[in-house]
């Protein structure tokens, strides 16, 4: 099938024609996502362009740190690294590898978002140049030692903390108690809740704070700047959250 290219305001998508529903669908939601986000950031990027991809082995090879973010991540993270964000592009497979991937309801529509969460994560670069995008071996090393503010972080701003809820119970089950704050091996699972905690205990604008402005000190100072708190009692609040998402529900 021929490729081709579909138009929003702020976006244009380019697919394969038997992808076009997808494509106008995650169009739609990108540009409502971008509205909500122009309330919240200085620099919102426009004139984005969404590249839908038919193989995982294309998008791999269209962008060479995507394996290797992916051979860092956890085993359970690996399937929502289904996309790569570029300073003008966001790089994503189509539905039909999106399913394929999905852990359930829940995984199936964080993945079917995956340009919403890369689009956010573009955004955050955006406003902190201490972030990509865009990428060089000296940013991506940034990128793995704050992948828990980035993957997280863009994980909040695109509303989908909820939908790895599953994915997090899972990790805190089956492997060894997590770090503090996440290692890039769980940023992708456990990075968005550090950004509900902050949000529940100091506000939406706490979590602009955060993911704008990395201290000079590194993760301690950023992190106690954000939460207005010690490191160990934010270290404590969140494994009280992690316990409270672990605990099986009522009846």
């Amino acid at each position: 099938m021929p490729w081709v290219e579909t138009h929003s305001l702020s976006f244009t998508a380019r697919h394969d024609s038997g992808d076009t529903a997808f494509a106008e669908r995650t169009l739609d939601r990108l540009e409502e996502l971008r509205l909500r986000l122009e309330d919240r950031f200085e620099q919102v990027p426009g004139a984005v362009t969404v590249v839908v991809h038919t193989s995982p082995a294309w998008l791999a090879l269209a962008h060479p740190f995507l394996p290797i973010a992916r051979w860092s991540a956890a085993p359970a993270g690996r399937r929502y690294l289904a996309g790569w964000a570029m300073a003008s592009e966001l790089h994503v497979l189509n539905d039909r590898h999106m399913e394929k991937r999905a852990a359930g309801e829940d995984s199936y529509e964080a993945l079917r978002n995956t340009a919403e969460r890369l689009y956010a994560q573009l955004v955050i670069g955006a406003n902190n140049p201490e972030l990509p995008p865009s990428w060089t071996p000296r940013r991506f090393a940034r990128y793995l030692g704050w992948a828990w503010l980035v993957e997280g972080g863009a994980q909040y701003f695109a509303r989908q903390v909820g939908l790895y809820r599953g994915a997090v119970i899972r990790r805190l089950r089956e492997s060894a108690r997590p770090s503090f704050p996440p290692s890039r091996r769980d940023a992708v699972i456990l990075g968005g809740t550090i950004f509900d905690l902050l949000e529940a205990e100091r506000g939406p604008d706490a979590c602009e704070r955060l993911a704008q402005n990395l201290l000079g000190g590194g993760v301690k100072p950023t992190l106690e700047d954000a939460f207005e708190a010690r490191i160990g009692d934010v270290e404590a609040a969140w494994r009280d959250s992690l316990r409270e998402i672990a605990r099986p529900s009522p009846g």
